[in-house]
Order: structure tokens, then C-alpha cells, then sequence
């Protein structure tokens, strides 16, 4: 089985996986699934969760889209090729108690072809990372901790090296370098040497999408059920806003999806369904909220 086809049958059972684990979780809401298809190539399973018991919003998605490469592409991704293949899963997940953490994750493949369909180039790219509104360091050490468990089995160089590029990434620069939460790990391009190669990192990526519901389930057991009120709320919907102007401002998927007719749904499902901005505003000194910011600056979190 080929690499493309390895991990597109991989992405789908993760995906039924996650969204089980999820729904398991929430107690209440169930994943609504979008199929859709893309004119110029492939097509997609939108899963969505929303008004849940413990899942404000949410998806998880699957695509495995094809088409030949544009101006855009060329100048956008810096490629050089006729035709492409690529396929992955992304998810976002907003949750209603402001104890529970945001969590985004992100596991794909992309494949550059000749104008004679020979493969010219591929890659893996992907990662996970945890935006806290309130700050528990026993939840951080776990999510970096599981994370950096997984990648332990392919080289130990890769935790530190991915972790200092998802701190670099998730940055809203305009805002003075303030990160959007406190990381993970964030890597791209990883491309094979040889077909030997290629199987290891596909055995990588998918170790990556395995860690994450042992990485987050667990945080949000612990803090769901914790009691909270409309201060609580007001904070998450501020740092929400935060979280918007990341995805709308910086992020490279979220833009190119804009710049190159992606499927508007799909790619604005990373949006929460409520946030809030605020004229100059600033937690009080030496609160829960304020304690926060001091947080979303790199730091070591796993053990």
C-alpha cells in the first residue's frame, strides 16, 4: 500500500476514533457529518459538534483533495509542479466551561506530481496544540508530556526542535508577540530520504494523531464539571477573540484556504461561537486571568 493510501485509510479511522472519544466526553451532543466534494478534486467528511455538555463548538475533519497547482500555490507555497494530492485531518475544539482548554490539532500529506504524474516531491506536516484560559500546570505537563512521549520513539531531537517551532508559530505578533496559548508541537515538510524512510514517517504521523485523546480526554475530565460563572466567561470569550484574530491574521492554512477557493465552512469552523473584544483591556493585577499571561510565553512543560 502506498503512502497516500496508507494514511488517507488512517485519517478516516482516527477521525471515528476522535469523535467517538468525544461524544463520549460530552454526554449530550453527537457529530453532525457534512460529506462534501470539491469540483477540482476530491472532497471531505466535515464532523461537527456544537451546543453539547461539554462542547461548545467543535470539529473534526477529514480531506482528500487533488487538483493541479496554481499561480497562487506556486508564489504561496513556494512549489513547482502540474498536479498535487493532499489529505489530512484538522480539528478545533471550543469547549463551554472556560476551565477546559481549546485545543487544536492537525496530522497531513502532500504529494507534487510531473506533468507525467510521476511523484516529484512529498511531505508530512502537522502537530497539536493547547490554549488554556485558566492556567493548571499539572494539565500543561500533561499535554507536552504525552506529546513529547510519542515523538521520544522516532529521535529525541524532534520534541524540543517541533515544541520551539510550535512557540514560534502560534504568535499574534500585532499584539506585541503574545502567544495564543501555551504550544505543543508544530512541524512541516518532513520529507522521506528513501521508501524506508517514508514508512517511518508515516508510522510518526500516525503515532502523533494516536497521542491525542490520551493527551486532552484527560484534561477535560478533570476540569468539565468545575463550577464556574459569568467572570469566567467574560475572560474565555476575551481570549477567544485573541483566538480569531490568530487564525484570521496569521495562520498560513487559514489564508490560503481564503486565497485559493477552499471550502469557506470547512475552513472557518476553527472560529468560536462567541467571543468578545474589549477597548484596551487588562486583567487585574495578581488575578486568575492575569496569571494566565504570564504563561503564554515559552517555558518547559514536560517531564
Amino acid at each position: 500500500m502506498d503512502t497516500k493510501t496508507a494514511f488517507t485509510a488512517y485519517i478516516h479511522n482516527l477521525q471515528n476514533r476522535i469523535c467517538s472519544a468525544l461524544e463520549a466526553a460530552d454526554g449530550i451532543a453527537k457529530f453532525k457529518e457534512d460529506e462534501w466534494q470539491r469540483e477540482e478534486g476530491g472532497g471531505g467528511k466535515t464532523r461537527i459538534i456544537s451546543h453539547g455538555g461539554v462542547f461548545e463548538k467543535g470539529g473534526v475533519n477529514t480531506s482528500v483533495v487533488s487538483g493541479e497547482v496554481s499561480d497562487i500555490m506556486r508564489k504561496q507555497l513556494g512549489i513547482d509542479g502540474h498536479t498535487w494530492f493532499a489529505c489530512g485531518l484538522s480539528l478545533v475544539l471550543h469547549p463551554l466551561n472556560p476551565y477546559v482548554p481549546t485545543v487544536h490539532a492537525n496530522w497531513r500529506y502532500f504529494e507534487l506530481y510531473n506533468k507525467e504524474g510521476n511523484l516529484m516531491d512529498c511531505w508530512f506536516g502537522g502537530g497539536s496544540d493547547l490554549t488554556p484560559y485558566y492556567i493548571f500546570e499539572e494539565d500543561g505537563r500533561h499535554f507536552h508530556t504525552t506529546l513529547k512521549q510519542a515523538l521520544d520513539k522516532f529521535s529525541s531531537s524532534y520534541y524540543p526542535q517541533f515544541k520551539q517551532n510550535c512557540d514560534e508559530y502560534f504568535v499574534n505578533k500585532h499584539r506585541d508577540n503574545e502567544a495564543r496559548g501555551i504550544g505543543g508541537v508544530f512541524y512541516d515538510h518532513l520529507r522521506p530520504a528513501d521508501v524506508l524512510d517514508a514508512e517511518r514517517l508515516l508510522h510518526f504521523q500516525q503515532a502523533n494523531g494516536d497521542a491525542f485523546i490520551e493527551a486532552y480526554l484527560p484534561i477535560v475530565t478533570r476540569r468539565k464539571n468545575m463550577p464556574y460563572g459569568e467572570r469566567e466567561t467574560e475572560w474565555q470569550e476575551l481570549r477567544r477573540g485573541r483566538y480569531v484574530e490568530f487564525n484570521l491574521v496569521h495562520d498560513r492554512g487559514t489564508l490560503f484556504g481564503l486565497k485559493t477557493n477552499g471550502r469557506i465552512e470547512s475552513i472557518l469552523m476553527s472560529l468560536p461561537e462567541r467571543a468578545r473584544w474589549y477597548y484596551d483591556h487588562h486583567p487585574e493585577p495578581g488575578s486568575p486571568e492575569a496569571e494566565l499571561l504570564e504563561y503564554l510565553k515559552p517555558r518547559s512543560w514536560a517531564m
